[in-house]
């Protein structure tokens, strides 16, 4: 099967210096790739020229006939007009688009009759997925689709993914989403764009063998330079156009040596100081209780709050997540109930709204107190622009508008502002949003070292795995679930409370039937006959559930054979819910015949 998109030999430049050369790339139906890079290294911009928006200063880009494009960016829409379901059915031939309009816009948490302007951004980033899904294109190019989603809609979007026809390039810091939806990497490093037949999970494994040869790279240009350093030094002037080729070689070199070293530079190498409370004890509740109208936020609700406690909040849009944070620690009063804090509690809040910050301001005065040039940090005068630099900004970029720095940056700027204040209690509502990787990667470390204690609202389920020891689960209706661990410790759990209780539905199911039973003094051979059989079946249902959970288990199923991967998944729920009835039957039979013999 032809490629249905090409990239040969593709060159951009930004600011006259190369952003990426001699990209090539093959894209097929079924592909899932996963474009991966830093911030800043041109992801979004190769997504723009695979999608024909962009023209690259050299290549060829060649799409077959008849292939269409959904692009995703993540520039917040300047211009928007109508409802959200006229917008995101703009474009579309018939009423069937308009009606997967309005069902993406629901399965995304949107009403198709809200007025696009005013929504808000993540809202408006919501509705142009919907968009980009309705339009059934080719080839999909996602850059950074779960921003803005709560954990519901994520895994509506990996079904979603998992059931394309056609292809797709995804940008994502999601770490879980990706080892869900992709089957191959292209890894956009300094400038080269690397691919790799696997899936997210073995990235890992392919950056250490990356960084390895890097090693090797740099201990071979170090040699060199040491060689031609001492060929210089012995002054041979005898003959000078091969000792100016050795010149130009070694600055060469020397060039080699820098990008090394650059690709050897950490993340933000970022910190937190503590504050002055010493108290064990953070926040402590009884049941609190909030009501907006007739709707229910937070139904009573008991916390207890330690020091060193990293407290994960996850729940759907609109469940209130913000409520409970914000009713926890003071800035918000309860309905009902009482909350008491720890005396002299220093709180910082990441805000995921970005108030904050002044759009007209610029990342130095954000920073610095008046026209002073330094920021004390940790106790440490820094100068201003080394401590940008230490949340990846360029020196340029320190007295650049805010207004004019991507999601991502900004970000990166309200971390360092918040970073400069001494905290007891963090409270960090949706951090995750356009961070790269790498800076996830040490967010997540500092944070694991903070000696205070965190709470943290996020859609990303591998960050909440890897740093929270609580999570508290908003169901609706005001219902607040506390569950020790992560995001998966409370979905285990979540699964294990949904199952009933099989003593307690017999007990209800054999006090009803026992009026029933005393006219007879023995089973029908009907009834006989089937409690008879059902251990058989019972035994068998379970070998079933056995076989396909340990099918599931391998975590490159999905990826290798997505048709199996599902049918292992329906075959399961069947089965699972079998035994659920194969089991009722039996007790329930069981107990017929015990009160007959009784």
């Amino acid at each position: 099967m032809p490629p249905i998109l090409t990239l040969r030999d593709i060159v951009h430049h930004a600011d006259r210096q190369a952003l990426f050369q001699g990209v090539e790339l093959a894209l097929e139906r079924g592909d899932r790739f996963c474009l991966i890079g830093r911030n800043g290294g041109g992801k979004s911009t190769l997504l723009r020229i695979m999608a024909g928006l962009q023209e690259p200063d050299r290549g060829v880009r060649f799409l077959q006939p008849g292939t269409s494009i959904g692009l995703l960016t993540q520039e917040i829409l300047d211009e928007v007009s109508g409802t959200a379901g006229d917008w995101a059915a703009d474009g579309l031939p018939d009423d069937a688009g308009r009606y997967r309009a309005e069902a993406y816009l629901d399965r995304l948490g949107l009403d198709a009759n809200r007025d696009m302007a005013g929504l808000s951004g993540g809202e408006q980033r919501r509705a142009y997925l919907a968009r980009v899904l309705a339009a059934e294109p080719s080839i999909l190019l996602l850059d950074e689709p779960t921003n803005h989603l709560d954990i519901k809609g994520i895994e509506w979007l990996e079904e979603y993914i998992a059931a394309f026809r056609g292809a797709a390039v995804i940008v994502s810091h999601d770490r879980a989403f990706l080892r869900c939806v992709t089957s191959a990497m292209v890894w956009l490093d300094r400038g080269t764009l690397r691919r790799r037949d696997a899936g997210f999970e073995h990235f890992e494994t392919w950056a250490q063998e990356v960084a390895d040869a890097d090693d090797k790279d740099k201990a071979r240009i170090e040699r060199r330079i040491s060689e031609e350093e001492r060929y210089m030094e012995r002054g041979v002037t005898a003959r000078r156009t091969r000792n100016m080729r050795r010149v130009a070689a070694l600055s060469s070199l020397r060039g080699e040596q820098a990008e090394l070293r650059r690709s050897f530079q950490a993340g933000a190498t970022i910190g937190l100081e503590a504050g002055s409370s010493r108290s064990n004890l953070v926040i402590e509740s009884w049941g609190i209780t909030k009501h907006y109208g007739e709707r229910k936020i937070v139904a009573p609700f008991d916390a207890r709050i330690l020091r060193r406690d990293r407290i994960g909040v996850v729940g759907p849009n609109g469940a209130g997540k913000t409520t409970l944070i914000r009713l926890l620690t003071g800035h918000l009063e309860a309905d009902g109930g009482t909350v008491r804090r720890a005396e002299n509690l220093q709180i910082v809040y990441f805000d995921q709204k970005r108030e904050a910050l002044d759009p007209d301001s610029t990342p130095w005065k954000t920073l610095a107190a008046g026209n002073s040039d330094r920021v004390m940090v940790r106790g440490e005068s820094r100068h201003v622009v080394a401590y940008l630099r230490d949340f990846l900004f360029a020196e340029n970029q320190a007295r650049q508008p805010i207004r004019s720095l991507s999601g991502g940056e900004r970000n990166r700027l309200l971390l360092a502002r918040l970073f400069t204040q001494p905290a007891d209690l963090l409270v960090l509502d949706e951090p995750t949003n356009d961070l790269d990787m790498d800076t996830l990667d040490l967010l997540q470390e500092v944070l694991s070292d903070f000696p205070g204690t965190l709470i943290v609202v996020s859609h990303d389920r591998d960050f909440l795995d890897r740093l929270v020891t609580v999570t508290y689960g908003l169901e609706g209706d005001g219902m607040v679930v506390q569950a020790p661990g992560g995001y998966a410790d409370y979905r285990r759990q979540q699964a294990r409370a949904a199952v009933p209780d099989p003593e307690k539905v017999e007990m209800r199911k054999a006090a009803a039937k026992a009026e029933k039973l005393k006219a007879r003094r023995k089973l029908s051979y009907k009834d006989q006959r089937e409690l008879d059989l059902l251990p058989e079946r019972i035994a068998a249902l379970e070998k079933t559930i056995v076989a396909n959970e340990a099918l599931l288990a391998d975590a490159g199923l999905f990826t290798r054979d997505p048709a199996a991967y599902n049918k292992a998944v329906s075959v399961l729920q069947a089965a699972r819910n079998d035994l659920e009835a194969a089991e009722e039957r039996w007790l329930e039979l069981e107990e017929m015949r015990e009160a007959l013999i009784g």
